[in-house]
């Protein structure tokens, strides 16, 4: 059998292997996984994207499966026990973002009807498919990126900048910066919305 050929950075660990082949790219347009993600990124800043995924399972316990509605809710008490707990990043600042910015990932499903509508709408509802011959390529920001950074700034999102929207856009597959010989890049590139 024929190995599949992957982006670089996905190397040979499983949960990368599984992040990459399964999730990464792959247009996601369900709030609560927007949401998620949106969340996860954040609590990257400064940390490996390894990090975060090792602590992910924990992450959703702690965080109510992510449901915006739930954490938009968190008080001191519940934002000292996330401090408590051990498997996810305890960072107040990451915390008191994820808190902050759930009140206002609701209020931008009050505004477009959904927060997939919203961050979707810069694109069209089309993925940008870029062409990449190596991971070298890659960009860590562009022009699109910092438009949105600047718009979420100024909704008061936290832990939104340019490098962090970058590499959201990428993880709920708005970018598919698979490298072209990558077998991902041929299974989404080929991806068609079906709304």
């Amino acid at each position: 059998m024929e190995e599949r050929r992957r982006c670089s950075w996905a190397g040979d660990i499983p949960v990368y292997v599984d992040y990459h082949d399964n999730e990464w790219g792959r247009p996601t347009h369900d709030d609560r996984e927007l949401f998620e993600l949106l969340v996860l990124e954040g609590a990257q800043a400064g940390l490996s994207w390894l990090t975060i995924l090792k602590k992910r399972a924990a992450y959703r316990e702690a965080f109510d499966g992510f449901d915006p509605a739930k954490v938009a809710l968190y008080d001191e008490a519940k934002v000292e026990q996330l401090m408590a707990n051990e498997g996810i990043v305890r960072n107040r600042l990451k915390i008191n973002a994820a808190v902050t910015n759930a009140k206002l990932f609701l209020d931008v499903v009050e505004e477009f009807g959904s927060f997939d509508a919203f961050i979707w709408g810069y694109v069209d509802g089309k993925p940008i498919v870029n062409r990449w011959e190596s991971q070298a390529d890659v960009p860590a920001t562009t022009p699109l990126s910092d438009r949105i950074s600047k718009d979420l700034k100024k909704r008061g999102f936290k832990f939104v900048g340019s490098t962090i929207v970058y590499a959201y856009l990428q993880s709920i597959g708005m970018v598919n910066d698979h490298v072209v010989d990558c077998f991902a890049y041929r299974e989404i590139a080929g991806y068609e919305p079906d709304w």
